[in-house]
């Protein structure tokens, strides 16, 4: 590990005295030591290169986060913890399957990774090879072989002795991966039950404090806050700024993209009670927001020659269209539209969902392409400029019906929520009134149960109930919009499978 202390790595089956917890003894203060170590916390980090934020101000990106992590190490002692997202989903990633993350990261030099969902994106084999490219240590205990041993590259726990601190790292990935991405055979004991066991086994083998480092979601987050399970929890997964302390556990989580950095600057204080080892912390917490941060130019000169390729490989062809494709507001916001058909059939298909729904505003290239035209990423990046990802979700086929009555509610007129369907074949009546138009609705053939549940692939815009679709507020998500894959790459995947788009106008939504 790259740090510029002295430190040790025990491994498992290390022997070590217990810590003993409790109360500060009573003491004199000449008797007991201080250390300092800071903790920097970065997850989901998907894009290269600096993004505009909401308030239009550049923030994250590989290049200013290195250059956040240099100045830390500069200071002093520091443990910088990935808490996993990162291989995917980007449009370079849909192409070289996280390979330029792995260099990116590799420059930065994480001391505690812990994979996420999105690392497994590509599939088992994927995960494997790019986590052998590592430079780093990759902890987590709950991915595990069909034979219930450890998953090659692993390392369960460890304890990292940094100015004399025991430090336990203990590590987890959220068992939704399952769901939420392709680990194949791949087995994920429950995360919060994991950090349990490690944390204990750890304390046993002589940490002075415990770490988990996390990819879970914050419900898991939270439960093991509340219960102490570890001393700081280090998390990722929400893509939100989560930062809480109760005097006893803190728990905490950077937002996403490396927006916001966490650095946890925690003050050891260690005493001998009666030849017994007592350890007592103390946290200071700083949020680095990375606008005011300058790039690291080693870092950007990479991230840059990596965007040129990204730019090429934009341009290549992916496939060719057998019928006209019209992407222009008035065809896209008001009828049913041949590229309309070709982003929901890729929504559907490559989620294994039984229905696709998506707003037409969401299309904005405006153009025609003619029978005969060749398609390229590009293309398809102008198609969907938003970087939409696609949301899974379980819905009834009544709320199915209410959102197919919120997209056609505007009619004749053009609007942003018309929705662009796969899976559904649709009878509408403009003239019925709002809430009633939809005269009949069929899926897969057959006339839309109202009491059926139904797997749908729609927009993390629509799934945030953006357009008026705020049916889909309350429904079970299986891959959260946040956490989903960018629309883009999953249309590009379906472009490159089948080659020749033959889909025109179906008959899928008729407007009588």
């Amino acid at each position: 590990m790259k740090m510029a202390l002295t430190r040790r790595l025990l491994l498992l089956g290390s022997s070590a005295l217990a810590l003993i917890a409790g109360l500060p003894p009573r003491l004199s203060l000449a008797k007991a030591t201080r250390s300092r170590v800071t903790f920097v916390l970065v997850n989901d980090i998907y894009q290269m290169s600096e993004q505009p934020a909401p308030d239009g101000q550049p923030r994250g990106g590989f290049a200013r986060l290195a250059a956040v992590v240099k100045a830390e190490r500069s200071r002093g002692p520091v443990i910088f913890v990935h808490a996993g997202d990162t291989l995917s989903p980007s449009l370079m990633s849909g192409i070289d399957q996280g390979a330029h993350i792995m260099v990116l990261t590799n420059m930065i030099a994480p001391d505690v990774f812990v994979p996420g969902n999105h690392e497994f994106d590509f599939g088992k084999e994927i995960f494997f090879k790019r986590m052998a490219e590592a430079k780093f240590p990759v902890f987590c205990a709950n991915i595990l072989n069909p034979d219930g041993k450890l998953a090659a590259g692993m390392r369960e726990r460890g304890i990292l002795t940094v100015d004399g601190i025991r430090i336990g790292i203990a590590a987890a990935t959220d068992e939704e991966a399952v769901v939420l991405s392709s680990p194949g055979d791949l087995k994920f004991p429950k995360a919060v039950e994991t950090i349990e066991q490690q944390a204990a086994a750890l304390r046993k083998e002589g940490a002075d404090i415990v770490v988990a480092c996390v990819h879970t979601g914050r419900a898991k987050d939270e439960e093991m806050y509340r219960n102490h399970t570890a001393d700081i929890i280090l998390s990722g997964h929400d893509h939100d700024l989560w930062l809480n302390y109760d005097g006893r556990t803190a728990g905490i989580e950077s937002s996403h993209d490396a927006h916001f950095v966490t650095c946890i600057d925690v003050t050891f204080t260690i005493r001998m009670n009666e030849g017994r080892r007592e350890v007592i912390w103390h946290p200071e917490f700083r949020v680095i927001d990375t606008r005011t941060v300058t790039p690291d130019p080693e870092v950007l000169a990479v991230v840059q020659a990596y965007e040129k390729q990204l730019s090429a490989a934009l341009d290549v062809p992916i496939a060719t269209t057998a019928v006209a494709l019209d992407s222009r507001n008035p065809t896209v916001r008001s009828q049913e539209a041949a590229i309309g058909n070709l982003i929901a059939d890729a929504m559907r298909i490559e989620n294994d969902a039984d229905i696709a729904i998506t707003n037409g505003g969401g299309i904005r290239g405006g153009r025609i392409y003619p029978a005969g035209s060749t398609i390229t990423r590009r293309d398809i990046m102008s198609e969907l400029p938003f970087g939409n990802k696609v949301a899974v979700m379980e819905v009834s086929g009544k709320t199915i019906r209410a959102a197919l009555e919120n997209g056609f509610s505007n009619l004749p007129r053009p609007i942003g929520r018309f929705p662009q369907v796969s899976g559904l074949k649709v009878v509408v009546d403009p003239s019925r009134p709002v809430g009633q138009r939809v005269v009949s609705a069929e899926a897969d053939g057959k006339p839309l149960d109202e009491a059926k549940i139904y797997k749908l692939a729609t927009n993390d815009f629509m799934s945030r109930g953006g357009d008026g679709y705020t049916m889909f507020d309350h429904v079970r998500e299986i891959v959260p919009g946040h956490d989903g894959p960018l629309m883009t790459n999953e249309v590009i995947a379906y472009l490159e499978k089948i080659k020749t788009v033959r889909t025109g106008v179906d008959g899928r939504i008729v407007i009588r």
